[in-house]
């Protein structure tokens, strides 16, 4: 679709040149606050920006609007590694509000990718309201707690006891993290395939972000002879009138097996002169939950995380596989991108599935912000329905696509983009 939404004189929006990085990244800083990043901040996300996938608007030769597409795959019910444009990078000068600038570069984004192939979008939202007029939903959400150490005892797993835990310098470990990283990728809906270069946005440790934190630790879990796990973390140190009370502050944790993650999480529960553990971004069916003595000690919270866009719903909705047997007509509302728009017969189970146009009586009536939200199988489409935001056409029809949209683990987002 060629649509043009921007008004005002002289404006164009364009593919970004690698001569237009510097006022192009100035205008997204300015538009989330102004406040200016690390030398290595910015040095690596000019280095892993894809220039012929990034937009601008400019307005002479004042970049006003900025938008940008990674490269990922995403892994989907049934393991599959699927294509996924990463929206990202999107702002718009505040002096051009409602002008355009952004309903531009969605369109044209989005025409992009369904040019690429690619059939899914995927976003983390600075302000979700903002992203449901493109078709986006939230599809992932993410755990946080602040764990009182002091009082709340963890009970491991067997084998626990046989993981050889050592300290070393993040860097140094790098590719055996990684390693780690890529097995657990086809294991669980809503992980990214990191491309090069995204291990270093890892190790990115600026002292103005630390808050009077460490430098990065890192702790690396070996069981026979290999590299099993690792959690990476700061450590706040604090002290009051009955001693200690610093703050192991997680910043990433991974592990191959049951026994490798109980020996890391016991390690962080017992950091010396800290009392409590502070959790951000993990899966909400993180297992040290079914762990701990006291839950409510933990102070446990949910957010939003990653968002959802289906670009092709047919090939999106056959990439997936269904923990029970679907057959369900879909009546898709997409006026955002039309050609979603229409019936959708989706026949799938455990083994695959396929999607295809139909004139069939349709079974469910929503819009594509909900298969969007359900495609993880981290949101129910049964609660939606009780939302109302799915519509039951045939009955029965609604508890079978919900059972089948469903997943044995939650989806989850590792991290930001």
């Amino acid at each position: 679709m060629a649509t043009d939404f921007l008004t005002g004189p002289a404006t164009e929006l364009r593919v970004l040149r690698p001569d237009d990085f510097d006022p192009w990244y100035d205008t997204l800083i300015r538009a989330f606050g102004g406040v200016p990043e690390s030398v290595e901040e910015r040095e690596l996300w000019n280095a892993l920006t894809e220039f012929d996938r990034s937009l601008g608007v400019w307005e002479g030769d004042a970049c006003v609007g900025t938008a940008g597409a990674f490269t990922f795959r995403v892994t989907v019910p049934g393991g599959a590694s699927v294509p996924a444009a990463g929206v990202t990078m999107v702002g718009v000068a505040a002096t051009h509000r409602r002008r355009g600038v952004l309903t531009s570069m969605m369109r044209r984004q989005l025409d992009d990718v369904r040019s690429w192939g690619e059939p899914l979008a995927v976003l983390t939202a600075s302000e979700p309201v903002i992203y449901g007029r493109f078709g986006y939903a939230a599809a992932t959400f993410s755990l946080s707690a602040e764990i009182d150490t002091s009082r709340v005892r963890l009970s491991v797993p067997a084998g626990a006891d046989d993981v050889r835990l050592r300290y070393a310098a993040p860097a140094d470990v790098l590719d055996m993290c990684e390693d780690v990283y890529a097995r657990l990728v086809p294991l669980r809906p809503g992980m990214l395939a990191r491309q090069p270069g995204w291990e270093r946005v890892g190790l990115l440790d600026p002292e103005s972000e630390r808050d009077g934190a460490s430098p990065l630790q890192c702790v690396v879990a070996e069981r026979g002879g290999e590299v099993a796990g690792y959690a990476r973390f700061r450590v706040k140190l604090g002290w009051g009138e009955t001693g200690h009370n610093g703050t192991v502050i997680l910043d990433d944790l991974a592990a191959l097996d049951p026994a490798t993650e109980g020996a890391l999480w016991r390690f962080l529960f017992g950091v010396d002169l800290t009392t409590t553990l502070t959790v951000r971004g993990r899966p909400v069916d993180d297992v040290w939950q079914h762990q701990v003595s006291d839950i409510r000690r933990c102070r446990t919270r949910s957010r939003d995380s990653l968002y959802v866009r289906l670009v092709d719903v047919g090939a999106a909705l056959e990439a997936r596989t269904y923990q029970a047997p679907v057959d369900v007509v879909f009546e898709v509302e997409d006026d955002f991108c039309p050609w979603n728009a229409g019936r959708w017969r989706l026949s799938g189970d455990a083994k695959g599935a396929t999607c295809s146009r139909t004139s069939d009586a349709a079974d469910l009536a929503l819009s594509v912000r909900e298969l969007g939200a359900a495609y993880l199988g981290g949101v129910s489409l049964g609660a939606l329905g009780a939302a109302g935001r799915v519509r039951e056409v045939r009955a029965g029809a609604l508890a079978e696509a919900a059972v089948g949209f469903g997943g044995a683990v939650a989806p989850w987002l590792p991290h930001g983009f």
